[in-house]
């Protein structure tokens, strides 16, 4: 007499994996990989983590806003130049538990004259699937919705 078919196997015949082991399988071997990629917790030892006043990160500051000031607040803002960058403070991770984190502020000249605050936060390994880090900034009157809680605090 014939076994019945289940629906839970995928070869033919005798049973070679289950599609739960298989999956396990492939997300184990996928997670390795990316593994050699991804290292928060050495995100502040030297690696390629930027500083405060990195090129890049003014940049992206820049370009986000101006998608940002389009897109939502529309009110034709946009950042000039970030001067007086400094460090607030630094959380480091370590390598079980917690997030490395780089707070920055400083001074955006904006294009209608106006200069603000701004603070921002590096945080390491936490860009899309670990494999990047993530900027998040907010700059002092210009968080309508309060993204960053009162007075941009999440980010200082």
């Amino acid at each position: 007499m014939a076994t019945p078919y289940t629906g839970t196997r995928i070869a033919i015949g005798e049973p070679l994996m289950t599609i739960k082991s298989l999956t396990l399988a492939f997300t184990l071997a996928f997670g390795l990989a990316l593994s050699s990629f991804a290292s928060p917790a050495a995100a502040f030892s030297g690696g390629s983590f930027p500083s405060c006043d990195a090129p890049q990160v003014i940049t992206y500051i820049q370009k986000r806003f101006v998608w940002t000031d389009t897109h939502l607040l529309k009110r034709g803002l946009a950042i000039n130049s970030i001067t007086q960058t400094r460090r607030n403070r630094v959380s480091y991770g370590d390598q079980y538990w917690s997030i490395p984190r780089l707070y920055c502020h400083g001074t955006a000249h904006m294009n209608d004259g106006k200069e603000r605050a701004i603070w921002w936060l590096i945080e390491g390994g936490m860009g899309f699937a670990g494999l990047r880090d993530n900027l998040e900034f907010c700059i002092s009157g210009l968080d309508p919705f309060k993204v960053h809680g009162a007075w941009c605090r999440s980010v200082r």
